[in-house]
């Protein structure tokens, strides 16, 4: 497939892991800060082709591991309550909150709605007037555009039912929060190119100068990523600490002006709070003040339990690349991705669902065998 097969041509791969095992001289720890680049390095393995001086850790890039307890908590309580129905992505409803997920309040009898898109939540709401209709609007400055549009659409085709329930996320703070946290250990970034397509890349040269890091954006694929590597070791060898888009057949400087522009209408900046990584100042989204009215925490005031996280999962520490999914005392026995602790077993951009997934069960093959 065009676009696909070049960039997981097996002997570039190996050519540009030779490449950087040529170029080291020291240990180096890279953050890739997607959850989607995660899946592809545990998944081709490619940490494995890798010299043992370069170790590969996983950051907060998933939008559903690092939703809070609190907003889920938010979204259980919505969907409950009766004449509410509550739209959402499926990767949301086996997320854990404080007490049950959205999968237990279906189970209960609230509705719960799968939908593939915000703007299927509106037709949603335009198909049942007399219905309060919620769509957990969650994901980081990548999904932003297509919610924004849901809110204006909902004005537009004039249906006063419709709101959502806010959990947008963003990157650049939570790297400055990662780098700025006394126990960091990342040197270099692997930033996420799906969210440059939209913001472009000028956030990213400022951290890199101020934290002396590297920030490399690149794409999904097993050559993306290996070049990515070989760029930030380059750079980390050279005592170099700049911004380089190794995926500029997706992302041009100034980001996705349209989508922006849609984005900044309905959201501005707010203080948010991340699963495992507390708040981060400025660091989130929220519906501004002219769109009140498709708002769910200003139209009904949802409550949360407010009870803290499982005290075995160590989430926190794996998005902030202190610990792999691994090193958890619960992974691989109490929790697994039909009976999930945290949120990064659930996702399908968590790293312990990757770890799960391509790791423990060949680990748990090879030891029967």
């Amino acid at each position: 497939m065009k676009y696909v097969d070049e960039y997981r041509d097996a002997a570039l791969v190996r050519q540009l892991a030779e490449t950087v095992r040529k170029t080291v001289t020291r240990p180096w720890t890279i953050m890739e800060i997607c959850g989607g680049q995660t899946h592809a390095i545990v998944k081709f393995g490619l940490d494995e082709l890798l010299p043992p001086e370069i170790t590969l850790v996983h950051g907060p890039g998933c939008p559903v591991c690092v939703t809070s307890a609190e907003l889920i908590d938010q979204a259980v309580e919505l969907a409950l309550r009766p004449g509410f129905i509550l739209c959402s992505f499926g990767d949301m409803l086996r997320v854990p909150g404080s007490t049950i997920d959205l999968l237990t309040a279906k189970a209960r009898g609230a509705d719960v709605r799968i939908v593939y898109s915000p703007l299927d939540a509106v037709t949603v709401a335009l198909e049942n007037p007399g219905r309060q209709v919620v769509f957990f609007a969650v994901g980081f400055e990548t999904t932003a555009p297509a919610n924004a549009l849901a809110v204006l659409r909902a004005q537009r085709e004039q249906a006063p039912n419709f709101s959502i329930l806010t959990s947008h996320v963003l990157v650049p703070p939570a790297m400055r929060a990662i780098l700025g946290a006394p126990d960091n250990r990342v040197q270099g970034f692997l930033a996420a190119g799906h969210v440059c397509a939209i913001m472009g890349t000028g956030e990213y040269g400022p951290i890199a100068r101020e934290f002396r890091t590297p920030i490399i954006v690149t794409g999904f694929e097993p050559v993306d990523i290996l070049e990515g590597i070989l760029r930030c070791v380059q750079q980390l060898e050279s005592g170099r600490a700049e911004t380089e888009n190794a995926y500029s057949r997706a992302v041009k400087a100034d980001g996705n002006a349209t989508a922006r522009a849609i984005v900044e209408t309905v959201f501005e900046i707010s203080d948010r709070e991340w699963r495992g990584l507390g708040t981060i100042p400025r660091s989130g989204l929220a519906v501004r003040a002219e769109f009140a009215a498709y708002d769910a925490v200003r139209r009904h005031a949802p409550a949360a339990a407010g009870i803290g996280a499982d005290a075995v999962c160590i989430s926190g520490a794996i998005m902030r690349g202190i610990s792999k999914p691994h090193h958890c005392p619960a992974f691989g026995t109490t929790c697994k991705p039909e009976h999930p602790l945290g949120a990064p077993m659930v996702s399908s951009e968590g790293a312990c669902a990757a770890y799960y997934r391509y790791r423990h069960r060949a680990a748990a093959a090879g030891a029967a065998r």
